[in-house]
């Protein structure tokens, strides 16, 4: 029996999300279904496509060679049928994004590729730079979109903004430093602490501010552009970090564990969202980027209700 274009569906889902009730829930399915899906496909292939590990599935090493064929066979037959649509992109049609450097690598890379998967004729450009450039970019028309920070946004007159995913502070602490013993840790705790700073997108400015709110006055040990040195420093206990969780990863490039605990407090949150000129007559290409864009946000708060509701 030859596979189905619905098992390709259902098996990228779950490939994407790392559970069958994760791609269920983005599909809007039941887990039988998913699972059954999987099944029949394993089974017409003849090879295992998934491992099963304790925090959901992983692809083998015939599940990945086969996710480079089922993806490009999936973006052939969507490219197919926008060909009988007038609103598609045309051949040729191009879409110019900006991105500030904190999203850059932990949000644009996903949207791009399932930007691509959906619409690969398309010619995607774009340019990382600071929030105040990519909105005069916007507004002189140069760029389509923008994916950045939107606590930083200035000119929200001429702009329209949707928020993609709110990401809350955490505490990044080495392993087996004192205060992850601690649920939630007093702002004070932190202002104890020497602390790592990050300087991109204003992170730097917005942590200040958050502290100086709370009535705490930190003391800065380094400060750097870089998320992965941020990530080397805690981990080797020179210092502490306040960091939105949108950039959390548990082990720095050397190996080294890095912890995490929410911090008591009104702590305010960072929003990450696009972008574009308000008024604008968006072209094809743009429109689809913001109908992906949301389509991601809404199947990454599906999963996150879940990972609530099991919590």
């Amino acid at each position: 029996m030859a596979f189905t274009l619905r098992q390709l569906q259902f098996f990228i889902a779950v490939a994407e999300r790392g559970t069958v009730s994760g791609a269920a829930q983005g599909l809007s399915i039941s887990q039988s279904s998913v699972t059954e899906a999987i099944k029949e496909l394993e089974a017409d292939l003849g090879v295992k496509l998934f491992e099963r590990r304790s925090r959901g599935l992983e692809l083998t090493h015939q599940g990945h060679q086969f996710q480079r064929h089922a993806t490009k066979i999936l973006a052939g037959v969507s490219d197919a049928r926008r060909t009988f649509h007038d609103d598609a992109p045309k051949p040729g049609a191009r879409l110019h994004l900006g991105v500030t450097s904190l999203v850059a690598g932990y949000v644009l890379s996903d949207l791009l590729a399932r930007f691509r998967r959906a619409y690969p004729a398309v010619e995607v450009s774009a340019i990382e730079d600071n929030g105040d450039y990519l909105e005069h970019l916007l507004v002189g028309g140069e760029l389509d979109v923008a994916v950045m920070v939107l606590s930083t946004l200035r000119d929200r007159m001429a702009l329209e903004a949707e928020v993609l995913d709110v990401s809350p502070y955490r505490l990044w602490l080495p392993l087996g430093h004192p205060l992850t013993q601690e649920t939630a840790v007093e702002i004070a705790a932190v202002a104890r602490e020497p602390l790592v700073m990050l300087t991109i997108d204003e992170i730097e400015e917005n942590t200040g501010k958050v502290l100086a709110a709370l009535g705490a006055r930190p003391h800065v040990a380094f400060r750097t552009r870089s998320v992965e040195a941020v990530r080397s420093l805690v981990a080797t206990g020179a210092g502490v970090a306040l960091l939105p969780e949108l950039v959390y990863r548990p082990w720095s490039l050397e190996g080294d564990r890095i912890e995490r605990r929410p911090v008591s407090g009104p702590l305010p949150a960072v929003e990450v969202g696009m972008v574009w000129r308000r008024g604008s007559g968006l072209a094809p290409a743009a429109r689809d980027f913001i109908d992906v864009a949301q389509s991601r946000a809404r199947a990454l708060a599906a999963e996150n209700g879940r990972r609530s509701d099991i919590g």
